[in-house]
């Protein structure tokens, strides 16, 4: 959800509590608003918690993790499917990238906080480079 539409529900809520309730509408209005904002915040505290206690940049399987990617995820629910926090490449574009034990590795870009693309590269057995497979183009807007 976008910010802009969350604070107008939370606008809407308000005004919606004290033309039905009066004064008690608008406390119960605001007791809803700051308990979801605690929901929320729970949840990206739980997934940076469970983020951090594995080796940065490290991921089971990049493959699986490819083939889990959806563009226009944000980093908070790309953080669960890696369950590491992310090595920074560039800062423009926004990169991070994951890496397994085969030394196969997934570089994600992101632009205005969303996946736009991701790239998959595996480690060849004979030694000769890497195979890129890129990702699949973004939807339109």
């Amino acid at each position: 959800m976008s910010p802009a539409l969350g604070w107008a529900l939370a606008v809407l809520a308000v005004a919606a509590g004290y033309t039905s309730w009066g004064w008690p509408g608008v406390a119960l209005a605001v007791t809803v608003v700051v308990f979801w904002m605690l929901l929320q915040w729970s949840r990206v505290m739980r997934v940076l918690r469970q983020a951090g206690q594995a080796p940065v940049g490290q991921v089971p399987s990049a493959v699986m993790l490819q083939a889990r990617l959806v563009a226009g995820m944000r980093l908070i629910e790309v953080l669960p499917l890696t369950r590491s926090l992310g090595q920074r490449v560039s800062d423009t574009p926004e990169l991070w990238r994951w890496a397994d034990a085969s030394g196969a590795a997934v570089e994600l870009e992101f632009a205005a906080g969303r996946l736009k693309r991701w790239t998959l590269s595996r480690a060849t057995g004979d030694g000769a480079g890497d195979d890129a497979a890129p990702s699949p183009p973004a939807p339109g807007p």
